[in-house]
């Protein structure tokens, strides 16, 4: 599928897209605690005017029991500089399986070691397991499928200091922490946490430090000390990418 504009848009005056060009028309949901009905339903057209659209209309409402979920169409007056954006993102020529394991071959000659967990309280490991088990997702392996590559996956809710001795147990190269829960940003707590007791064991410099989850951003990911972040859309290729070249620009091989 192309990824270009179609030739009228104005990149630099970009606006939502409805039934035609530019008319700004966008689609909103969102929830009052309020009760149902016609005053509740004004309610949630004058928050949206507020907002900033035009015409908003209430096109569904339904009762919550003392609140009510609403979804609202309208249009939008605002455009954006498409052509002015730049937006942080992990920069490596991605490599799929087997030219990883060719580049490992070639370039470090021995064993990758990667551990990785979903840490904190957070239970889910749908993320991590999909970047390490054999059988990964959407038809892209996981890196325990990769030769050259020893993946260690810990689960869920492992606590940083069990991460970081597993770490130190195995001398790994790498380290991956899924953060699928972020109520709160209590992963942002959790990941500077982990951090930290790297810093304190004097690995930081040693290790290969990856995150990743659905508010996971590379921006945000250095912000708070990482060589990386990786948001929805990632698989183990581009993980592995990153970690083996990221392995032999440091000279960590």
């Amino acid at each position: 599928m192309s990824k270009t504009a179609p030739a009228k848009v104005d990149l630099t005056k970009v606006k939502p897209y409805g039934d035609t060009m530019n008319d700004g028309m966008v689609q909103l949901s969102f929830t009052l605690p309020v009760p149902y009905g016609e005053e509740a339903n004004e309610a949630a057209r004058i928050l949206a005017k507020k907002m900033g659209l035009d015409e908003p209309s209430v096109v569904f409402s339904k009762d919550l029991g003392g609140y009510t979920c609403f979804i609202l169409y309208g249009k939008c007056q605002h455009t954006v500089d498409y052509t002015s954006i730049k937006v942080p993102k992990v920069e490596v020529e991605v490599m799929d399986r087997l030219e990883c394991e060719k580049f490992i071959e070639e370039n470090i000659k021995r064993d990758v070691v990667i551990v990785g967990a979903c840490t904190g309280t957070d239970a889910h490991t749908v993320g991590i397991d999909a970047i390490i088990n054999m059988k990964g997702y959407h038809g892209h392996f996981g890196l325990e499928r990769y030769k050259g590559i020893q993946a260690i996956n810990m689960g869920s809710q492992v606590p940083n200091e069990e991460l970081v001795a597993k770490a130190i147990e195995v001398n790994a190269d790498a380290i991956l922490v899924s953060q699928i829960v972020t109520q709160k940003d209590i992963h942002v707590q959790n990941l500077t946490e982990l951090v930290e007791l790297l810093e304190a064991e004097g690995l930081r410099d040693k290790i290969i430090l990856v995150c990743g989850g659905p508010r996971i951003s590379h921006e945000l990911a250095q912000e708070l000390g990482y060589d990386a972040g990786f948001g929805p859309d990632t698989y183990a290729e581009n993980v592995a990418s990153f970690v083996l070249e990221e392995m032999v620009k440091r000279k960590l091989v």
